[in-house]
């Protein structure tokens, strides 16, 4: 049996400044057809799960374009034909196929194409035909269209959230692409709009209960897959939202029933499940006043795991004007200033320029006597399920008591060695921020004696009702119904 895999994946913020064109994909990872290396990358996950089986279930694997960029704004035309033409073209040297096994997002949003993997989807099976199986892999934060489920045979998001569950959910799809191929199963899709947006943090309840009772279903009385498709707020088009996705094996009314049934949780749990957000002021009389540390703040609304730019200083401000020190802050993107950290050399002191730069949702520039700590060329953080993160050129300085790393890419905190590998230890500081939402947490709770979530200003904020919406469907809780008048 012939198997091919490939990848194509970003995560699109339509409100965020930075587009995102070929650059950004090489800059996270881009590697052509053949040459994904030796350890598994974090959109990678069909096609290593693929390399996995390949021996089980006697398959000849063909590995194709494997391409991802970090979540940023709408991704340029060029950008994103140039890359499905290669990774098509790919897939069209390798027929015949039985399986494609593909790691996509499932919020890709591009230039005259709203719905890029449903596009994707629907030429991988003019391509290959109806008999072949078409599986992939997404990101639960997907705008999930009908163009996606009627184009593939199988769809399986992460379950976790942090995404600590991509090989996992990468050897479900293998294993069941493998059953459909040789006959043994027979998937049947059912989705079930919630009409809303919600995230849903596993590492808290009701998240957590929720996602286990989803699981423990599965593999059980015909239930197959079941997919709590959490949706990207920050993304404006029409598929945008919470909805459910089931498989059942040749019994539509049981997998409507299931969907239906968890839709239904969904919506009675969705206050419990949304995230309190902390104005700066709040969170920093908290963290001040907690019995313990290190206190992390999560600055969600400069995520860059979210789109945005992350070079926004609205906290570090606020933390300078009240003579905060004993913290650490990162990542910062700022190409310019590590540039003159670097030529300035560890141990220098001098006046220096941070963050602020790429627009008013990035807030002001700092200016301040900084101490350069430490650099590291080409530095790589511990990602997602354990996946290489690149930051590029980093350097730690010192402003007024807090230790910053500045990055050359743009990328959320994901792991404590951000900080260990410039030789700043977190775990010894009363206050720790980090450019993320929630994918911190699965290494930063190690250490955290309390997690705080704030609602700065910024390209990513959390306060969907003051977004400019044009596409999505209306009435979605809990954006304002301020929109349905517009």
């Amino acid at each position: 049996m012939r198997v091919f895999t490939g990848s194509l994946a970003t995560e699109t913020n339509t409100f965020a400044p930075i587009p995102t064109g070929i650059g950004a994909f090489h800059d996270r990872g881009y590697f052509r057809a053949g040459q994904h290396p030796g350890e598994m990358t974090f959109f990678g996950g069909p096609l290593w799960a693929a390399r996995q089986r390949a021996a089980t279930y006697g398959w000849t694997v063909v590995e194709g374009l494997v391409a991802s960029a970090n979540p940023g704004g709408v991704v340029t035309r060029l950008a994103y034909e140039t890359l499905r033409d290669e990774l098509l073209a790919d897939l069209r040297a390798a027929l015949p196929v039985d399986i494609v096994l593909l790691g996509l997002h499932g919020a890709m949003v591009a230039d005259g194409y709203d719905d890029c993997e449903g596009d994707l989807l629907r030429e991988v099976r003019q391509i290959v035909g109806p008999d072949a199986v078409i599986g992939a892999e997404l990101d639960p934060h997907a705008h999930l269209s009908e163009a996606m489920v009627g184009h593939a045979d199988v769809l399986i998001m992460f379950k976790e959230y942090p995404h600590t569950d991509v090989l996992e959910r990468a050897l479900e799809l293998a294993d069941l692409c493998q059953r459909t191929a040789v006959g043994e199963i027979n998937p049947v899709a059912a989705v079930v709009d919630c009409g809303m947006v919600v995230p849903i943090h596993t590492t808290r309840e009701p998240g957590r209960s929720l996602t286990d009772r989803a699981q423990a279903l599965e593999g059980h009385d015909g239930v197959l897959s079941i997919s709590i498709v959490q949706g990207f707020a920050t993304g404006d088009v029409k598929d945008m939202g919470t909805k459910v996705l089931v498989y059942a094996d040749e019994d539509a009314p049981m997998a409507q029933a299931i969907a239906r049934r968890f839709a239904d949780e969904v919506i009675t749990l969705r206050d419990a499940l949304l995230v309190r957000y902390l104005d700066i002021d709040t969170a920093l009389d908290r963290a001040l006043a907690s019995a313990g540390a290190p206190v992390v703040l999560a600055d969600r609304s400069d995520n860059p795991g979210s789109g945005a730019a992350g070079d926004s200083t609205f906290i570090l401000q606020r933390m300078l004007a009240r003579g905060m020190g004993d913290a650490a802050l990162g990542p910062l993107w700022d190409p310019v200033a590590v540039s003159i950290a670097f030529d300035a050399g560890v141990g220098a002191t001098l006046d220096l320029r941070i963050g602020g730069k790429i627009g008013p949702q990035s807030g002001t520039p700092v200016d301040g006597r900084c101490r350069v700590r430490a650099v590291c060329p080409d530095m790589t953080m511990t990602g997602q399920a354990g996946t290489p993160s690149p930051l590029g050129d980093c350097a730690l300085i010192e402003m007024q008591g807090i230790e910053i790393v500045l990055s050359t890419r743009r990328a959320q905190a994901l792991n404590i060695d951000l900080f260990t590998q410039l030789g700043c230890d977190p775990a010894q500081k009363k206050i720790v921020v980090v450019k993320s939402a929630q994918h911190f947490h699965a290494s930063f709770s190690t250490i955290a004696h309390e997690i705080l979530y704030v609602g700065a200003p910024g390209s990513a904020s959390p306060d969907w009702s003051a977004l400019p919406y044009k596409k999505i469907k209306l009435p979605k809780w809990p954006i304002h119904n301020r929109l349905l008048t517009k």
